[in-house]
């Protein structure tokens, strides 16, 4: 079985094409493939499927094998893995995901993209709730980005024991169900700056729902404007707001190609 290794930001996944049939417990080999020492190495697993009503549909599996709604650097580069590998020649796709249809826009450098446009749809804000974890209190902004997040406004991300508070605010009761976390500070309103605890993979380079949910929940308590660009240790995104959607730029990539000898 053939799979191809695609990051963006850092953010890394292996993609399958699964446009004529996907393997058997998808959930079970998402775990032994992201395994870093053992497997191949990755944030998670995403099957490239058929669309319901658009292009494509994106299936992702987080590393612990719990099944994603929806993925912003994954999404991007399932845009640039159809487009390369001939799947498609459209460079405005729709792609289906477990939180309704994601319009992307590839931009296509030589015979290749290179970036990627989506269309991220409205994030939800709510009210902020305090929480205490660690013995420590905090206010999170709970938002969600087709996936649910709690937003942590800080004085500086890098300061933040992550590994240590991320399970405990991901599965705090306060908060009504297990959520991305991320640390974030605006040192101008065109900048934010943030790291990020995703359920069911832990710390990792970049998360795209997770930039937009924070730069959502900066807009609401007017922290920056309605175009800033997101600092992640994996690299930077451009947001913008458009008619109540957050539009999400940032590159893709593809790291390899390889092969699984025995997938069962």
């Amino acid at each position: 079985m053939r799979f191809t290794k695609m990051e963006g930001l850092g953010n890394d996944y292996i993609y399958l094409n699964c446009l004529e049939g996907a393997p058997e417990n998808l959930p079970e080999l998402a775990r032994r493939l992201s395994e870093r020492h053992f497997g191949v190495g990755s944030d998670g697993l995403i099957c490239v499927k058929p669309g319901r009503t658009g292009d494509f549909t994106m299936e992702m599996y987080n590393a612990d094998g719990s099944l994603g709604a929806m993925c912003g650097n994954g999404i991007r580069c399932v845009g640039k893995y159809v487009f390369d590998k001939g799947l498609t020649d459209k460079t405005r796709l729709v792609i289906d995901t477990g939180a309704g249809p994601r319009r992307l826009e590839l931009h296509v450098l030589g015979d290749a993209v290179d970036r990627v446009t989506v269309d991220m749809g409205p994030v939800t804000v709510e009210a902020p709730v305090r929480v205490e974890a660690a013995g420590e209190c905090f206010t999170v902004v709970p938002a969600d980005a087709g996936n649910p997040h709690g937003v942590i406004f800080c004085q500086d991300p890098e300061t933040i024991d992550l590994e240590r508070l991320g399970p405990l605010l991901e599965c705090h009761p306060a908060l009504g169900q297990r959520r991305n976390i991320e640390f974030v500070c605006v040192p101008d309103r065109a900048h934010l700056a943030l790291r990020v605890w995703e359920r069911g993979s832990g710390i990792t380079l970049a998360c795209g729902t997770g930039a937009c949910a924070a730069f959502a929940a900066a807009l609401g308590e007017n922290r920056c404007e309605v175009r800033a660009e997101a600092a992640l240790p994996g690299g930077v995104l451009t947001l913008e707001e458009r008619e109540g959607s957050v539009f999400m730029s940032g590159p893709a990539r593809t790291v390899f190609e390889g092969e699984i000898s025995d997938p069962g």
